[in-house]
């Protein structure tokens, strides 16, 4: 019965993961769509105002070094951003379980990013 029991565990996650990976490539691709559709001058007016700034609070944020990753940090919610370089290190081959598989569906956007 263990064996039964373990099966259905071990389909559960494959399933989870499947789920996982079909709403993060969604997501990515209307990212993709809606990034298109901004003008280039759009986008620099609204990096020109979001630079920097925590996308939970608000707030300035500040670089600082976190193990060997210089990562972008909000002391006022205590808030950790990474961008696309930050995901090689995190998405290693190391890592394993549902994180290194959500990682791996950007990979294909973080070698060749829409400009």
């Amino acid at each position: 019965m263990t064996t039964k029991v373990g099966s259905q565990q071990e389909h559960a996650n494959t399933e989870n993961e499947y789920f996982a990976k079909e709403q993060t490539e969604q997501l990515r691709q209307a990212a993709v769509l809606a990034r298109k559709a901004l003008a280039a001058e759009e986008r620099q007016a609204l990096k020109a105002v979001h630079f920097m700034h925590c996308p939970n609070c608000g707030m300035k944020m500040q670089d600082v070094k976190l193990g060997d990753l210089k990562v972008a940090a909000c002391f006022s919610c205590n808030g950790v951003f990474l961008d696309r370089s930050h995901l090689k290190v995190i998405a290693a081959p190391q890592q394993k379980g549902i994180m290194a598989a959500i990682l791996n569906w950007f990979k294909e956007e973080t070698q060749h990013p829409i400009k």
